[in-house]
């Protein structure tokens, strides 16, 4: 399975990594480590020879409590980041937003991907998206991240999560943008309890009727931290490794992560116990 990104294509056959890359001072695993130009090329590049086939980066932390900042200090941090990485480094570059004038300034620098949290429902996000020519990637979140994980409630979380990515994947068709351009990812941590996201990865399977590939980020999440009965992001390695393992056995085709090499040595297993069925 092919998936086109602007002017490069993803092999979706085997379980591609996409390395996090957070320009922000504040995201909950790593803000402030690479929110300068060199710290950030440096850390893509390091991810790349770990075994990241794509790039996300983000200028908005989403993390449960995150503020929102302005669309001109968004724009500050992750446009010049693209563009260094775009004219030094061979790999997949996705923009982390929701805001429609990111999308466009970040195509213009040299993104092949839009990964929106919020689905693209922003006003004007949908059109620009369109615009841009580019895939998206399609998540569920309940909420906002500054409430989000308040009080979670589904009525049913696996058919609540499939329903709206299901309207929103249609809303796309109708704006023009097609089920070769969508990736969806049923949002881990954003707007749910620690059995509501289990229930979830236990499940993942399912989302595969929604017949577009599916993206999954889990990566030192507190779903992690719950079972494992830490707060410190650095021990949820193990438990992270093994989040993505369980999501690509059950048909996630991204992985989105904060420990590339750990998380690649993994899937070369999972890839050949998959290649035996």
């Amino acid at each position: 399975m092919t998936f086109i990104c602007g002017d490069r294509s993803l092999d979706l056959s085997v379980p591609q990594v996409m390395g996090i890359l957070n320009a922000t001072p504040d995201s909950f695993s790593d803000g402030g480590k690479f929110n300068s130009l060199d710290r950030a090329l440096n850390h893509a590049s390091n991810m790349i020879a770990q075994g990241a086939s794509i790039i996300d980066v983000g200028g908005e932390s989403t993390r449960p409590g995150a503020t929102p900042v302005s669309l001109q200090e968004e724009l500050d941090r992750v446009i010049p980041v693209i563009e260094k990485i775009r004219s030094q480094l061979d790999v997949c570059i996705s923009v982390d937003s929701s805001s429609p004038e990111v999308f466009l300034a970040a195509k213009k620098a040299g993104a092949h991907l839009l990964n929106d949290v919020r689905a693209l429902t922003r006003k004007g996000a949908l059109q620009a998206a369109q615009q841009t020519g580019l895939p998206v990637c399609l998540m569920h979140m309940q909420g906002e991240p500054k409430t989000m994980q308040h009080k979670p409630s589904y009525q049913q979380v696996v058919d609540d999560v499939m329903g709206f990515l299901q309207e929103r994947i249609a809303a796309c068709r109708e704006a023009g943008i097609g089920n070769h351009q969508i990736l969806i990812d049923p949002g881990f941590g954003f707007g749910k309890t620690l059995e509501n996201n289990y229930a979830l990865l236990a499940r993942l399977e399912r989302f595969e009727a929604l017949q577009v590939p599916m993206l999954v980020g889990l990566s030192r999440k507190s779903m992690i931290a719950g079972v494992l009965n830490n707060a410190c992001v650095d021990d949820r390695v193990n438990g992270s490794v093994a989040g993505a393992v369980i999501a690509a056995m059950k048909g996630a085709k991204i992985l989105r992560v904060h420990d590339v090499k750990e998380t690649c040595d993994a899937l070369k297993v999972v890839q050949a116990t998959m290649a035996q069925l």
